[in-house]
Order: structure tokens, then C-alpha cells, then sequence
């Protein structure tokens, strides 16, 4: 792919634009020294204003999504995409959520323009975890933790029950569910199921992989061994 291409695809700017970025010596390598558009030159070894290249195709990121910001690319509300580089809204394919957090909840949100990766890791197939740390409005009752572990916990306007789920009481009103499902606004509907209210919700491990070191509002890209970690738990396409 020539490289005036390949940047705009990451969101650096129209091919036209790009193209007289490269003209003007804006694009260099780690050296210092200017490009040529028809150069093949490794990801790792451009720079763009003295800068690196924003992570490479077929990336992974970890982002701890605070509360208030909205899965999604527009509208008024404050998004996902705030947090981001504004060239991550221009690139091509998109870097998008994989599955999404609603606006009051924080946590873990994966990122990705890899659509095998996105599939895999929403897919019913994969049963990848994910767990939630919960506080409610009212105390726990006692019996919740058997009622989501049953796989016979139906939720309102769904057609068939639950998964087996996973429920520690971590004090009266906190506690840590782990599900293997990704249904609409699940970890709520579940308590209100039992008569209770979500008031806080946080993602905090999707899969083997745990959210650390990323503070609320900031994201880093996986590495591999990242990766193999996010597929760890407990075993892919089983």
C-alpha cells in the first residue's frame, strides 16, 4: 500500500492531504530523515510532525471508559471518541468498540478495528467473561447468588434464560458478578429480576484480562501476550 494510502487510512488526513505532508518533509523516519511516498517503510519506523504513527492495523486497545461516555462515534453527548486522538474518527476501517458499556457504566472497553478480533470476542461462541463490580440500592437478600448460578433465571422480553452466572457478595450492597454472556444492559435487568437496583456498575476483567495501570479516561494498546491473555478464559470457541 503506498504510504500516502496508509496514512490516510489511519486518519491522518485526506490522500491528498497526506501526500503534502510527505512533500513538505513532515513524515520522516526515526533518523530525521524525509520520506518518499513510493517508499516501503515499516510502521515503527515513521514519523509523522516528529511524532510516531497512532497504533498500526489490526490493533487491540484497552480503554478504561469512564462514567458518562457514550459507545458510539456521534451525537451530543460526550463519547469514547473524545478520549481518542480526533484522527481515530477518520480512520479507515473504524477503530470501534467491541460490544459497548452504557453511559453509566465504567470500566474495561475494548477497541479494535480488527473484525475477527471484534466477532471473537462478542461472539455467544467464544463464552468469554466478563465481570462487573455492582453496588445497589438496597441490601442483598441472600438467595441471589443461587438464582444467577441456576441457568433458569428468565429476564423480561427475553426468550430464553440465562447462563449459569456467577454472583460474590462482597458487603451488604456490593458485590462481583461474573456472566459469559453479552445481553442488553444484562447486570441491570438481572437485579432488578431480584428486586434490587444497580446504582454503580464496573467492568473491571473481560475474558483473562483485567483492567490495571489505565487510569479513568486513558488507554494503552494490548500487546500479544495481552491478547493471548483476553483468550485465556477459559478457552476460546469451545
Amino acid at each position: 500500500m503506498k504510504l500516502a494510502k496508509y496514512l490516510a487510512n489511519l486518519g491522518y488526513g485526506s490522500r491528498r492531504q497526506v501526500a503534502a505532508m510527505i512533500e513538505r518533509g513532515r513524515v520522516t523516519t526515526l533518523a530525521g530523515e524525509a520520506i518518499d511516498g513510493a517508499e516501503s517503510i515499516e510502521h515503527g519506523d515513521i514519523l509523522v510532525d516528529g511524532e510516531p504513527l497512532d497504533p498500526p492495523p489490526r490493533s487491540v486497545i484497552m480503554m478504561s471508559k469512564p462514567v458518562g461516555y457514550a459507545c458510539t462515534t456521534v451525537g451530543s453527548t460526550p463519547t469514547i471518541y473524545d478520549l481518542l486522538p480526533e484522527r481515530f474518527r477518520a480512520r479507515r476501517p473504524v477503530m470501534a468498540s467491541v460490544g459497548r458499556l452504557d453511559l453509566d457504566t465504567s470500566g474495561l472497553l475494548l477497541l479494535t478495528d480488527d473484525g475477527q478480533v471484534n466477532h471473537r470476542v462478542t461472539s455467544p461462541r467464544t463464552h468469554l467473561r466478563k465481570v462487573y463490580e455492582v453496588t445497589l440500592a438496597t441490601d442483598l437478600r441472600g438467595d441471589e447468588r443461587e438464582i444467577f448460578a441456576s441457568g433458569s433465571l428468565m429476564l423480561e422480553s427475553d426468550a430464553e434464560p440465562l447462563h449459569a452466572a456467577t454472583l460474590e457478595a462482597l458487603g451488604p450492597r456490593h458485590a462481583r458478578l461474573t456472566v459469559t454472556e453479552g445481553r442488553y444492559h444484562q447486570a441491570r435487568r438481572m437485579f432488578a429480576a431480584v428486586g434490587n437496583h444497580v446504582t454503580t456498575l464496573h467492568r473491571s476483567a473481560v475474558g483473562g484480562l483485567e483492567l490495571s495501570g489505565v487510569e479513568p479516561g486513558q488507554w494503552r494498546v494490548l500487546n500479544q501476550d495481552d491478547k493471548n491473555q483476553l483468550f485465556r478464559w477459559p478457552s476460546s470457541d469451545r
